[in-house]
């Protein structure tokens, strides 16, 4: 990641360039916090680094890469409400350190910034580039609906979760590379094959994101450690324990969810899990759409030799600290 810090340093940058207005104070000064309390930038990263894969520069896939990264943080300032998250990136949510209100309202604000970041491209790129983040911002919401349903449903399926974090996730991923892709005026194929990538590698981090919910170190995860089980979450991890549970183990299950001791829960439940070996179950899962996301970006008709630094970033995707 030593090589990309150039590309988070240009986006750290020039995120405190997109114009906030000092006043209204509560609207725009939780926006700052937020923008400001850190993240790899990931996502905007693939729409620069897509554009220079197709021999374009990142400066002028720039503005396109802020609306990724301001419409990433929206949907993250309207998560934290929805789940009641007390952190994120380590530090105090905004409805936490202002309240609900400002915090949809300035989240609001983030999703209008990014389409005023989107706009400005060519004028020739705007149709399709309007058409392929509408698409996803669309696709973002219903997987965020079909997360909320799925708290309320006993019957979840794997691929029913799997479709959800497509959507929730993966989608953005992929958007962000085609959108780079668009900007370079790439072909249609290479575009729908980097897409593919980011998909399927968007699905891959969500599943090791599961796996880090529950097992990570958690003075380096930056959320709270065992949050999803806290919340009763279906999760891969959920959903593949419940697919393999005795009739025991799955009255274990049941007990455990209504557990108020929360150091108790996530301890009890990580041990089930254990037994069940879920973990490792999961990780086959997260590494068959890896693999699939490197079919996908075999594909994108480029020098090999260019391909490396998106192989690495993938890869280092896959590797975080548990």
């Amino acid at each position: 990641m030593n090589e990309l810090q150039k590309y988070t340093s240009l986006i750290d940058v020039e995120l405190g360039k997109i114009g906030l207005p000092s006043s209204p104070e509560k609207l725009y000064d939780p926006l700052r916090y937020f923008l400001q309390i850190g993240g790899k930038r990931i996502r905007p990263m693939l729409t620069l680094l897509s554009s220079e894969l197709f021999d374009s520069s990142a400066d002028k896939a720039l503005p396109q890469a802020l609306c990724i990264e301001v419409f990433h943080n929206f949907t993250l300032i309207h998560d934290d409400i929805m789940d009641e998250a007390p952190l994120r990136r380590n530090q105090q949510t905004i409805h936490e350190k202002w309240n609900r209100d400002v915090a949809i309202l300035s989240g609001d604000v983030l999703m209008i910034k990014a389409y005023q970041l989107l706009g400005n491209i060519d004028s020739k790129l705007l149709p399709e580039a309007f058409a392929l983040f509408n698409k996803t911002a669309i696709e973002v919401c219903e997987g965020q609906q079909m997360d909320m349903d799925f708290e309320e449903r006993s019957d979840v399926s794997i691929d029913e979760y799997i479709e959800m974090i497509r959507l929730k996730t993966s989608v953005l991923l992929g958007c962000a590379l085609e959108i780079g892709a668009i900007v370079a005026e790439s072909s249609k194929e290479d575009r729908e094959a980097i897409y593919d990538f980011g998909q399927h590698i968007g699905i891959a981090f969500q599943i090791q994101d599961d796996i880090l919910d529950l097992y990570a170190d958690p003075d380096k995860f930056g959320k709270q450690v065992g949050g999803d089980v806290i919340a009763n979450k279906k999760t891969m991890l959920y959903l593949t324990a419940l697919k393999g549970a005795t009739k025991e183990q799955l009255e274990v299950m049941k007990q455990l969810q209504g557990e108020q001791n929360l150091v108790l829960k996530v301890d009890s439940t990580r041990r089930l899990f254990d037994q069940l070996n879920v973990r490792s179950i999961c990780e086959e899962r997260m590494q068959e759409h890896y693999d699939i996301a490197m079919t996908s970006f075999a594909k994108v008709n480029v020098d090999a030799s260019k391909k490396q630094t998106l192989i690495g970033l993938a890869a280092f995707l896959m590797n975080r600290e548990l």
